[in-house]
């Protein structure tokens, strides 16, 4: 159940939390950020919270937070910290799957989407296929934290492309 690519099943996982933030900076420069996410630049919002999980899963047995292969260039296989890199679609999407000890398996999706506005859509969503009812007891008591951290690393997203200018 750990550390495996389950990529393929994500469309059926069951619980879903999501932010999204519309911006008129440019994609190329929202990917640069996303693409460039987690080891030295870390999670670019509420950082403490992503290195507490890695060190409480290294406590229980699990991989922790590794780093980087690269601090910029990604390719299926890498791995980002406690997550493996499993879908790279530059400038449009970038799925991870946590390796970390969990009761289910998870995905984190970056998504980058052009508005018919000429604006384009951040979208940060993770989602879980719960294990049991400590899966779902997992779930829900992370929920209201991974609502915030996603709206927040949405808002982090566009903030560091839009600085980089």
């Amino acid at each position: 159940m750990f550390g495996q690519d389950h990529s393929s099943e994500i469309h059926h996982y069951r619980k879903v939390a999501r932010a999204s933030r519309d911006t008129a900076v440019a994609p190329e420069r929202l990917w640069r950020e996303i693409a460039g996410i987690g080891g030295t630049h870390g999670w670019y919002y509420h950082n403490w919270i992503w290195s507490l999980r890695g060190t409480l899963d290294r406590l229980v047995g699990g991989v922790g937070m590794r780093g980087r292969r690269d601090p910029v260039n990604i390719e299926p296989g890498d791995f980002i910290d406690f997550m493996r890199v499993v879908r790279v679609e530059p400038q449009r999407r970038l799925v991870l799957c946590p390796e970390m000890r969990m009761p289910g398996l998870g995905a984190l999706h970056f998504a980058l989407s052009p508005l018919d506005s000429g604006l384009t859509r951040v979208t940060v969503t993770g989602s879980f296929k719960p294990a049991g009812i400590l899966g779902h007891l997992y779930w829900n008591a992370l929920l209201p934290i991974h609502v915030a951290l996603f709206s927040g690393l949405a808002r982090a997203i566009v903030h560091r492309a839009t600085a980089q200018g």
